[in-house]
């Protein structure tokens, strides 16, 4: 199906990355802080059916839990959800599309234990000394049920995205919910949620005067966090490594060249996690030394462990948004071979008609058909700025490389015999039945979307990048590509 494109100054991967970032680390104490709120009403309601009064301090901290989750989970969360939904349907129509139709019933699943939490987690907090204990607590039980079924179901999604697994080749709802990197997906966010909660909670625990008390909070406080770093240290690097195919366990681990940052970003996440739960354990022997600094630090080592970890799975993925399936720009890879024939102008409907005008207009159009999700013009990832100076014969090069990736691509779609690498790759690794794989070292650019359309599009799109760069040519002037050979030397990484 045809969209149209919108790209941000900023870049639409930075645009979704923010808003993505403020809602990962909102969601995941909205689930473990309904787990973390629910278990110290219970203890202070038992307290008072067993001892005749209630435990004021756990009391007292659940009060002001259910303020903070209140405005995280139902403000904070539900507007960066929604900003999410916005940015996504803009920037990627076809992969927000794809999720959509395939996955509805995970969704409308998904959109009710949402809504059941809404209304759960504002009975909750409206209902303090209004209603009996037990019915109080049914609320946030029914609050922290709904909020982890949530996660379950969308970390499907989520772990489809990098691995659909069979579903390549069946297409079945239940073969991309419960794709390989699922499971331990799942274990490292109920991990991650539990060790957040600990530490936002522990925040609310400082204003606690009585020296003792707050000592009683932290070290509970802290057994959340302990084991959830313990929980996340499980799945992460190593199991989520394993239930990945070979060369996409390569990327997670950093090993592609193109992707350096990949294994810095994955020690950084590893140091953090385990700064952590060092810390976690440092409150639960010495709880009252455990105040707004070691606090702090502890929930600023957990967010940058979420954020490392966010930051590996969405570049493990490159340079697809569906892995094997549809490529970040919305191109699927069925569709590369008749892009290659009838071009890609000649098959949008969003096309301007300024394009017809001249090869400049064109190219411009191509670009923020192709290019837009990774580059902008001047932006992050500026295009001007890969590119370097204005050489025709450089843009020719690296033009005519990526289209010889394309023609990779596209033999990988035809081969007869799929879940193979028919450019002589290695067979598919467990977990990937009927991926069309490719041979990375054929590729020139492995991480980007091959290029696709016909050579009037190309040179097209070669006039564009010239004038980008600096050296605008006249309009309607073609700018005739040079053999692929010759972008052996002018490489943009």
């Amino acid at each position: 199906m045809d969209y149209p494109t919108w790209a941000p100054g900023i870049g639409g991967g930075v645009l979704i990355g923010i808003i993505s970032v403020v809602h990962v680390l909102v969601s995941h104490f909205a689930v473990g802080g309904g787990i973390a709120l629910a278990v110290l009403e219970t203890l202070a309601v038992r307290r008072a059916f067993v001892g005749g009064r209630r435990d004021a301090s756990l009391e007292g901290l659940a009060r002001r839990g259910s303020t903070m989750l209140i405005l995280i989970s139902t403000v904070l969360g539900a507007i960066s959800g929604v900003a999410i939904w916005f940015s996504i349907g803009l920037v990627a129509p076809a992969g927000t599309s794809a999720l959509i139709r395939n996955f509805a019933w995970a969704w409308a699943i998904e959109w009710t234990f949402f809504l059941l939490e809404m209304v759960a987690a504002l009975a909750w907090a409206a209902t303090w000394d209004r209603v009996r204990p037990r019915t109080h607590l049914l609320f946030i039980w029914l609050y922290a049920f709904a909020a982890f079924l949530s996660l379950v179901v969308i970390q499907g999604i989520l772990a489809f995205m990098l691995t659909p697994g069979r579903w390549l080749e069946t297409h079945l709802f239940w073969d991309g919910m419960l794709n390989p990197s699922y499971l331990p997906g799942l274990v490292l966010r109920i991990g991650t949620c539990l060790l957040l909660a600990g530490g936002y909670l522990a925040l609310a625990a400082q204003r606690e005067r009585d020296a003792q008390a707050r000592g009683r909070l932290v070290r509970l406080l802290a057994v959340f966090q302990v084991a959830g770093a313990a929980v996340a240290l499980a799945s992460f690097p190593w199991w989520q490594r394993a239930a990945l195919p070979g060369g996409l366990a390569a990327v997670f681990a950093g090993a592609a060249s193109t992707l350096k940052g990949m294994q810095w970003t994955v020690s950084l996440a590893r140091s953090a996690l385990f700064l952590a739960l060092a810390l976690s354990l440092f409150a639960v022997l010495k709880p009252r030394r455990h105040r707004w600094p070691t606090a702090v630090l502890t929930l600023l080592a957990a967010f940058t462990f979420l954020g490392g970890y966010e930051r590996v799975r969405e570049g493990a993925r490159k340079p697809f948004i569906i892995r094997d399936w549809m490529f970040s720009n919305g191109i699927r890879l069925d569709q590369v071979r008749r892009l290659n024939e009838r071009g890609i102008l000649a098959t949008s409907g969003w096309v301007s008609r300024a394009a017809e005008v001249g090869n400049l207009e064109a190219g411009e159009q191509i670009f923020r058909i192709q290019c837009s999700c990774c580059h902008t013009r001047d932006g992050y990832n500026s295009i001007r700025a890969r590119l370097g100076a204005a050489d025709p014969d450089r843009i020719a090069g690296v033009i005519g490389l990526m289209r010889a990736d394309a023609e990779v691509w596209a033999a990988a779609v035809a081969s007869p015999q799929r879940g193979t690498a028919p450019t002589g790759g290695t067979p598919p690794s467990r977990g990937t039945a009927g991926a069309r794989t490719v041979d990375r070292d054929k590729l020139t650019y492995p991480y980007m979307p091959p290029l696709v359309g016909i050579e009037e599009d190309a040179a097209a799109l070669a006039e564009f990048l010239l004038h980008a760069a600096g050296g605008g040519m006249a309009a309607g002037e073609k700018h005739v590509l040079a053999p692929m050979a010759a972008g052996g030397n002018g490489c943009v990484r």
